[in-house]
């Protein structure tokens, strides 16, 4: 059977659409989490509420990018890597629509700390870990748009350095809290921060696995790398 050349055409430029939609989610998502740490760090509450209220337009964007790959789907009958791609997509919208609603928790808990007595260097810490993991994501993001099978395979293999910037500031906390109760308030926020930003490297690197399943046909065999995460199961 001979592809109707302008069928296919169609079906590419449906294809370009929803993948620059979701590299403008990504983009948002990426800006939310700087924007949550960064008022955090400086108290801002201004800019906490912005990151709270751009949160809907990441929810929009993931609902329009799966009914347009419903549509895709139900229209095109896509095969092979075609549909490897329109469930890449999907999937990786789901991804960054979690980790806008942990950007939006970031910054709920700003006002909330602002009013607390502060943890030294603790903002800081919060935002350089922010930093790297918003640097994962965008990785991820560019091995998606490239196909990136060794820039999305290095993606996974740093998560690691996040997990272990988790477990020092877990650590950190528990200390400020053993040695002042006072703290324990501020510190149960600032881990709690910690987790959420902790959990975005986790997508960023399903991301990342994504697009090694979209270029090669298959998952990653081997174990996810991870450090040992202090205070989890995980």
């Amino acid at each position: 059977m001979i592809k109707d050349p302008h069928i296919a055409s169609a079906f590419d430029r449906d294809l370009e659409a929803v993948q620059a939609m979701i590299m403008k989610m990504g983009g948002l998502v990426e800006q939310a989490i700087s924007d949550a740490a960064q008022a955090l760090d400086t108290h801002d509450e201004a800019l906490a509420e912005k990151v709270r209220n751009g949160d809907r337009a990441i929810d929009a964007l993931e609902e329009t990018i799966n009914t347009e790959c419903a549509r895709l789907i139900a229209l095109r009958a896509p095969i092979a890597t075609d549909l490897r791609t329109v469930l890449t997509v999907m999937k990786i919208a789901g991804s960054l629509e979690r980790c806008g609603d942990y950007a939006k928790n970031l910054a709920k808990r700003t006002p909330v700390l602002t009013a607390m007595t502060p943890i030294p260097g603790a903002a800081g810490s919060i935002r350089r870990m922010a930093r790297q993991v918003g640097m994962l994501l965008k990785d991820s993001l560019d091995a998606f748009v490239t196909r990136d099978v060794g820039l999305a395979t290095e993606v996974r293999m740093r998560d690691a350095e996040v997990d272990q910037m988790y477990n020092a500031l877990f650590r950190e906390f528990l200390t400020f809290m053993m040695e002042d109760p006072r703290n324990i308030s501020a510190c149960m926020h600032l881990h709690f921060i910690a987790k959420n930003i902790e959990r975005v490297g986790d997508h960023a690197t399903t991301i990342a696995e994504q697009v090694i399943y979209l270029a090669t046909g298959s998952m990653p065999e081997d174990p996810r790398p991870k450090a040992g995460l202090a205070g989890s199961d995980a």
